[in-house]
């Protein structure tokens, strides 16, 4: 057995052994970033191992150990069809809400919308956002973030999504309930993965996500929805009469998140829906331009 190919296998039980839920692709993953490689088939392709990349090759397997994402290790998530920069100071985003945008686009394609205009609140990385960008070509997209750290990165990934050709989105430093003032009833989507973690279920997000993903991009007070309620009353207030809003929320929440929506005045074809996995993910709704 080759060099490379044992040290990948000593990699796998290590961060099984630590309780990373899915070893073998983080350890193939590490050795594709240290060999500055594009994708872990060509793995297949290399045997050894220089010394300074079997050494880094180690300390990363180590900090992946010791729960850090894999995300910060590599420095980089890909997303859809985008790949966006991420690190310390900002939300790492999850397989689960490619289901999220899928929606989105979906249903501004059904409804022949070629330029809607859109805001993704809460954006963090600006994952959303730049999806949309991507795959919505006629579309004007503006994605706001309270967090001027996680803007940071934003801004790093908007200059990287324009270099690849993407169109520009317009990034904003704000909160969600205040967002794009001098936009109300303009809007066509308001779309946001908005912090959605009950302060009473600390227990339950893995140490990727307690330790490192930044507290602002997690709690929501006691019952998880402080930010989904905000993100409901920006959203009457941007939308356009037929405007639509989708929302993702925890698997444990695909009643309570619904009910914001459902108790409120002026919205009509509630929805939630299920991510890939079969998990309650994500609550759609269209605005009725109702008072």
């Amino acid at each position: 057995m080759s060099a490379l190919r044992t040290a990948v296998r000593t990699a796998t039980a290590r961060l099984a052994e630590a309780g990373v839920g899915s070893p073998e692709h983080d350890a193939r993953a590490l050795a594709v970033h240290v060999l500055g490689l594009d994708r872990p088939s060509d793995l297949l392709m290399v045997d050894d191992l220089r010394p300074e990349q079997a050494t880094a090759y180690d300390r990363l397997v180590a900090r992946r150990a010791q729960r850090v994402p894999l995300q910060h290790l590599t420095g980089t998530v890909g997303f859809r069809t985008i790949t966006l920069e991420v690190g310390p100071g900002v939300f790492v985003p999850r397989p689960e809400t490619e289901s999220v945008v899928q929606w989105a686009v979906d249903a501004v394609r059904q409804r022949g919308w070629t330029a809607p205009l859109c805001v993704d609140l809460c954006t963090g990385s600006g994952t959303i956002a730049f999806a949309l960008a991507a795959e919505l070509p006629g579309a004007t997209v503006h994605a706001v973030e309270r967090d001027p750290d996680a803007l940071a990165w934003t801004r790093r990934n908007a200059a990287a999504r324009v270099a690849a050709g993407d169109p520009e989105v317009q990034l904003h430093l704000g909160s969600a309930e205040d967002a794009l003032p001098g936009f109300d009833g303009r809007l066509d989507l308001v779309i946001s993965n908005p912090p959605y973690v009950a302060t009473t279920e600390a227990h339950i997000p893995d140490p990727e996500v307690v330790d490192h993903d930044p507290g602002i991009a997690l709690w929501a007070g006691e019952d998880g929805l402080d930010v989904v309620r905000l993100v409901e009353q920006a959203a009457r207030r941007l939308l356009r009469p037929g405007g639509l809003v989708v929302v993702e929320h925890s698997d444990r929440q695909g009643r309570s998140a619904p009910e914001v929506f459902t108790q409120a005045d002026g919205w009509s074809e509630v929805q939630d829906h299920r991510d890939l996995a079969g998990r309650d993910r994500f609550v759609t709704a269209r605005w009725t331009g109702a008072a």
